[in-house]
């Protein structure tokens, strides 16, 4: 069994996508560790907020397969792949990382990524719900821990990051939990 961790956005139907995005990642992956749900600015373009939150998985499939399936989660849920990079959308699932692979991968069509995602460490809508669930999981590169990472946010990005990438936890009720942990 391998450990991913996937970020998770929405702007458009923002509970409604999440929630089938949930929904669809419990049926194929059993028990999610989920961070609280995060609201925050476009980051990129003028557009509507968007809800983000990080996931933790434990898969049996290998790397282009997972990505392969969460691609087909977010066709599933009306994502539209001929949109401009910083849109609007309805349903965004990166892999940030998968166990500790470092590098590219790609499938056939020429798809793919390289992990560990640059977002966790430049984003705080990523790094920040990331910290929340595994804070002392290790970085595959800088082999810190997300705490630390967190932690020291500000130091790494220009003075003051979060309080320019302002987010906020939101209440959040998926199958009758609430996702909120602080």
């Amino acid at each position: 069994m391998s450990q991913a961790f996937l970020s998770i956005g929405s702007n458009i139907e923002r509970q409604r996508y999440i929630s089938a995005c949930l929904d669809a990642l419990q049926q194929h992956f059993g028990e999610l560790l989920i961070s609280s749900v995060y609201e925050s600015e476009a980051v990129g373009f003028d557009g509507d907020p968007f809800y983000n939150l990080v996931v933790g998985i434990e898969t049996e499939l290998e790397l282009p397969q997972l990505f392969s399936r969460l691609r087909q989660i977010e066709h599933d849920n009306d994502r539209c792949r001929n949109a401009i990079k910083f849109s609007a959308r309805t349903l965004d699932i990166d892999i940030l990382t998968y166990d500790d692979f470092v590098g590219e991968f790609r499938l056939e069509d020429g798809s793919g990524g390289e992990l560990p995602r640059d977002e966790i460490l430049t984003n705080a809508f990523v790094l920040q719900p990331l910290a929340e669930i595994a804070p002392e999981h290790l970085h595959p590169v800088s082999q810190r821990s997300y705490g630390d990472i967190w932690q020291d946010y500000d130091s790494h990005q220009q003075k003051d990051a979060k309080k320019r990438q302002r987010l906020w936890t939101v209440p959040f009720e998926w199958q009758g939990q609430q996702l909120q942990r602080n």
